[in-house]
């Protein structure tokens, strides 16, 4: 009888290990397939798909020699680099669970990511070493080290060859796919940081319905210039390409200058930018010059892009086909997409639900559904979603409703399915009692030739609640432009209440690394 158990439970077990799926065994499939192709490009080294892999698990075994722990997290600093993307899968190759930091944090905002996290070792661009350093006494990190450290060691075994496993390791790869794969904080932009726990059957189920949604394909030779931290640079457009067995070529930072000159030299047809990058590149000297022909593929995504700028680049670039992604860290994070024949006749929706993504619109104080046309909260269910906030179950709680994920994006959802998003609902201003969208203000102060950049706050008043504050960066040609002259302009747009009250004027909006406005700090 108990060896008839034992007999049952070895086969379980067998099973189990044949049917395992993680992003690091994904990766390892589709490099034993395109060997010797060429899967990504950085500065002047060349990575083919059978040499990544092998880095891959060079730096596995590395973090493993560190006396790591399955479960442990494996914080990661720094600017895009091919060492970057080499310990994303790493760490899903030794079970690690990998947090991604923004390399722009500092002091206790830095402190608090790695304090929350609880992070074993930090890995960190040499530029950031001391910033880290300064703060390891005060965190749980055991180890700091160096990205040109882990690089070095890459490149002296990979290139001695010692004993570096090429195939298949289930020793290595034995994460299962309810295992956690990452943390990944949410931008902070209304409330301090919190970590959305990914599973390996989330990303992969993202993975899964982002690339049908965006027509993604092996050929479309993508750059990508968004940083590798923020995951719509990460699984929205690098992690899936490379399951397509596409090649790459990857920027430190998204200077905009050397953007256009790769597009035109290296012949680049797919293209994801957020709106920050977006509205400078489209009023950049070298634009003009430029043969961006090879061009067929544009996203953007991760804020809000001003209607007025996107539509001045399509009909500038007609043969570009615009995607509009838009989504959340939660949802690992695409959610809904709007196609490039979709932006004729909806230029400011958000598109419609990728394949893997159940919506629905809802009153967010009752949770019942509202009818087309009437605003009310974005809700998701998906494979893709994330487990719940690291070490916050009461706000893990509080994120859902009737077993919907509550996005905290007010929208209008149309008879066809179609979002259009209204704002944040924490960025909803209350003036006098009448709730005023800020992105409607905004896209109407996009509209007057002075304005570079524009945030719309409520600030606290008295009388009216909150009252309508526009925070303007001008055009270095319109200095002189004054507030009453922005404030007379809109006055055509828009209603009484909704006319900026108060404008003010800066050199520079608050932002994070990704793009979004921190609005909080503008508060």
């Amino acid at each position: 009888m108990t060896t008839h158990r034992l007999a049952h439970r070895s086969l379980d077990d067998h099973l189990r290990a044949s049917q395992r799926n993680s992003v690091s065994l994904q990766f390892a499939r589709v490099a034993a397939t395109q060997r010797d192709n060429v899967a990504l490009k950085y500065a002047e080294r060349t990575w083919t798909y059978a040499r990544l892999n092998q880095a891959i698990t060079v730096a596995a075994l590395q973090l493993r020699e560190l006396g790591l722990q399955p479960g442990d997290r494996v914080a990661v600093m720094g600017k895009n680099s091919d060492t970057f993307l080499i310990l994303f899968f790493a760490a899903s190759r030794a079970r690690l669970i990998h947090v991604p930091i923004n390399f722009a944090l500092t002091g206790p905002e830095l402190q608090y990511l790695l304090d929350d996290s609880q992070a074993s070792v930090t890995i960190v661009d040499d530029e950031y070493l001391e910033t880290v350093e300064s703060i390891s006494g005060r965190n749980s990190s055991r180890h700091v080290l160096s990205m040109s450290a882990i690089l070095e060691h890459l490149q002296s075994k990979i290139e001695h060859n010692q004993d570096v496993p090429t195939g298949l390791s289930d020793d290595l790869d034995s994460a299962e796919e309810t295992d956690l794969a990452q943390l990944l904080y949410t931008s902070g932009t209304t409330s301090a940081p919190k970590g959305a726990m990914l599973t390996h059957r989330a990303l992969l189920a993202h993975y899964n319905g982002t690339i049908p949604a965006l027509d993604l394909t092996r050929s479309d030779n993508p750059l990508i210039a968004m940083p590798l931290y923020h995951s719509a640079a990460l699984h929205v457009f690098m992690t899936p390409y490379l399951f397509l067995g596409a090649t790459i070529r990857l920027l430190r930072v998204p200077d905009i200058a050397e953007i256009l000159q790769r597009i035109e030299k290296e012949h680049i047809g797919s293209l994801f930018l957020a709106p920050t990058v977006w509205v400078p590149l489209s009023q950049h000297p070298d634009l003009a010059s430029r043969d961006l022909s090879s061009l067929k593929k544009a996203q953007y995504g991760a804020s809000i892009m001003p209607v007025t700028v996107l539509q001045r680049l399509r009909e500038q670039y007609p043969e570009i086909g615009f995607y509009n992604c838009f989504g959340q860290s939660e949802m690992a994070p695409l959610c809904t997409v709007l196609r490039p024949e979709e932006h004729d006749h909806r230029p400011a929706s958000a598109g419609r639900p990728i394949p893997t993504v159940q919506l629905r619109v809802a009153d967010p104080d009752t949770g019942q559904p509202v009818a087309s046309g009437t605003q009310g909260e974005v809700q998701y269910r998906s494979p893709q979603l994330f487990s719940g906030y690291w070490n916050k179950p009461e706000q893990t709680e509080e994120a859902f409703i009737d077993g919907w994920f509550r996005s905290g994006d007010l929208v209008v959802m149309d008879d066809e399915g179609y979002i259009e998003v209204v704002d944040r609902i924490k960025d909803v201003i209350n003036t006098g009692g009448v709730l005023v969208a800020s992105r409607e203000v905004e896209d109407v102060l996009y509209r007057h030739e002075a304005v570079s950049e524009v945030a719309v706050v409520g600030r606290k008043h008295d009388k009216w609640i909150e009252q309508v504050t526009a925070v303007i960066v001008l055009k270095d040609t319109h200095r002189k432009t004054t507030a009453d002259e922005i404030r007379e302009f809109s006055r055509q747009y828009l209603a009484r209440h909704k006319v900026p009250g108060h404008i003010e004027f800066t050199d520079e909006l608050p932002r994070n690394q990704s793009g979004k406005l921190l609005k909080r700090k503008l508060k």
